[in-house]
């Protein structure tokens, strides 16, 4: 996956916020894997893959409905962006344990 930016976990928390909080957790992971799929793609081919973009989290959200960016006030979009921050967390730790 490509370097994350505020803006790409901002994207990803309001593709979670659209989706049924039930699936938000599965929604998560899966947003990661596209990401890291797609950064793959684009280093072994140098395209852009073709359906989740530049391996970025924000072209992979951006494939989702979003909704509009709510404020820090609305607590299930604090909800949902942190749940994006634990899944990077837990990313990038089995990333150095490989």
């Amino acid at each position: 996956m490509r370097p994350v930016l505020h803006g790409d976990i901002s994207a990803a928390a309001r593709a979670l916020l659209a989706a049924p909080p039930t699936e938000r957790d599965r929604l998560c992971s899966r947003m990661i894997e596209e990401a890291e799929l797609a950064d793959k793609h684009v280093s072994q081919t140098g395209k852009l893959h073709p359906i989740f973009g530049n391996g970025s989290l924000m072209a992979t959200a951006r494939t989702r409905m979003l909704v509009d960016e709510p404020n820090f006030d609305d607590l299930q979009y604090c909800q949902c962006y942190e749940m994006v921050m634990r899944h990077l967390i837990r990313f990038h730790i089995n990333l150095m344990r490989s």
